[in-house]
């Protein structure tokens, strides 16, 4: 209850109006760090960057991929035409692109879920990154190496 009246208090008032005991309780409060997120700028605020982007990006995706596919049942002919549409080497490197965004959110995602769940998630949440990082790599040169010839030469 004493921290709402304090809240209300921050808002209505300045520190000059704040009884002397409240203002010391006040300031002893107040955080010395910079506000922000528990990462503040580190390795893993950007993977919490990266992870939210790498969401919308699967996310419009499969609003992408719901609406053309659904096309089939209206007409299947400009199906076809949307499809073929896809079959150019701009979309070929957008699909690239695509499975790096979904590669990266699942490795990410479990590092998170370690993170929530692990007692040691948090003391180790920096190593699990870069081993993201690691394995999204690794994973990416074999798919990189497996598409980017279909996708530029034919099969």
């Amino acid at each position: 209850m004493l921290e709402l009246i304090l809240l209300s208090h921050r808002r209505h008032h300045c520190v000059e109006d704040t009884p002397a005991p409240l203002r010391r309780r006040e300031e002893n409060s107040v955080s010395k760090l910079p506000a922000g997120t528990l990462y503040r700028g580190r390795e893993g605020q950007w993977s919490w960057v990266a992870h939210r982007i790498t969401g919308v990006v699967i996310f419009f995706f499969l609003l992408v991929h719901v609406l053309d596919t659904s096309l089939v049942r209206v007409s299947p002919e400009a199906y076809n035409v949307v499809i073929g549409a896809y079959k150019n080497p701009v979309m070929g490197l957008g699909e690239l692109g695509l499975v790096a965004a979904i590669v990266f959110h699942a490795f990410n995602g479990v590092r998170v879920i370690l993170i929530d769940f692990w007692k040691k998630g948090p003391k180790y949440q920096r190593q699990m990154l870069w081993s993201v990082v690691g394995l999204w790599v690794i994973t990416m040169i074999g798919f990189s190496i497996r598409h980017l010839p279909i996708v530029f030469g034919g099969h």
